[in-house]
């Protein structure tokens, strides 16, 4: 709103500067007075009749002289035609100054459909602060006292501490030196290791106890009778018996000292077992029975039986 009533009062005085008939372009200050680091606005003016006329406003940097700065431009602003069917374009520069004095503002040159046209020349009165002598000078506060601060003490006397800490950990090495303790001698008693036959009975106690195949849980039962077997197997007489087919197992066992009878009803229970495993097979009860008994059976007719140790180690 105040830019159109720089450009109204502009269009009733005479102190644009004309070009043609046409066009006037004039540079205008808010107020012509201003205490130092005070600001005030300054605006470029431009009107005309020809809606197709080219206006190029000044080019400005940070300063206008080297006294007076520029702290912000705004976007130029165009107006639709008055009732007297003139246009109008305008833009605010926000000045500052830090030096007294009168200064002259010079001539603004605007660019009018490839000529130049100038504004008038303006004049701004920056005064300071005025001081009176009469009065002594003193602080506008007292110095403010600075709290203690244990960074800005460790700063200053870091090497003192660093020396006490080197002493007392000098003072440490030294009396643990002179004392000369002989280290204590724990002796650790050897756990024995839980021989595989009865790691493997124990497995066949807790699945009989689980009552799976009275539950219907036939593949489930025959399964883990077939893994305690394999693990048992593969310990006792390293056979790859965990990865190895039932024909494999047997042929790996052919050459060790088993009897036939319980290579005979190892082998029907490892087989029982991939039938109801692979082909859902469905053995009697009796059958179910047999399966637990022959691979008791044959854990307790092949275990090796180590004699005790009874030394203990440091």
């Amino acid at each position: 709103m105040k830019k159109f009533i720089y450009i109204f009062i502009a269009l009733l005085l005479p102190s644009f500067a004309l070009f043609g008939q046409n066009v006037a372009v004039k540079a205008v200050l808010d107020t012509n007075f201003l205490m130092i680091g005070e600001q005030t606005q300054l605006h470029f003016i431009a009107t005309y009749q020809n809606k197709n006329t080219q206006i190029s406003f000044p080019q400005l940097n940070d300063t206008i002289i080297k006294e007076i700065e520029v702290l912000s431009q705004s976007a130029i602003d165009t107006s639709v035609a008055d009732t007297n069917g003139l246009f109008a374009q305008s833009q605010s520069l926000l000045i500052t100054s830090f030096d007294s004095g009168y200064y002259v503002i010079p001539p603004f040159q605007f660019i009018i459909n490839g000529d130049t046209v100038e504004s008038d020349p303006l004049l701004l009165e920056v005064q300071s602060m005025e001081v009176d002598t009469a009065n002594a000078i003193f602080d506008i506060k007292q110095p403010l006292s600075e709290p203690f601060s244990i960074k800005d003490w460790l700063k200053d006397n870091w090497m003192w501490l660093a020396a006490i800490l080197a002493a007392l950990i000098g003072v440490f090495f030294l009396v643990r030196y002179l004392k000369r303790e002989k280290p204590v001698i724990v002796e650790e008693k050897v756990v024995p290791k839980i021989p595989i036959h009865e790691i493997a009975l124990e497995k066949l106690r807790q699945l009989n106890e689980q009552q799976l195949w009275q539950n219907g849980k036939i593949k489930a039962y025959h399964s883990e009778i077939s893994e305690i077997l394999r693990e048992y197997i593969e310990e006792r007489y390293q056979v790859n018996a965990l990865e190895e087919t039932t024909s494999e197992i047997m042929h790996g066992l052919r050459l060790h000292q088993i009897p036939e009878d319980l290579k005979l009803k190892l082998s029907q229970t490892l087989i029982l077992a991939d039938l109801v495993k692979f082909a859902k097979e469905q053995p009697l009860a009796n059958e179910n029975e047999n399966s637990l008994n022959y691979a008791i059976a044959f854990i307790e007719a092949t275990k090796v039986i180590e004699p005790e140790n009874n030394n203990t180690h440091a």
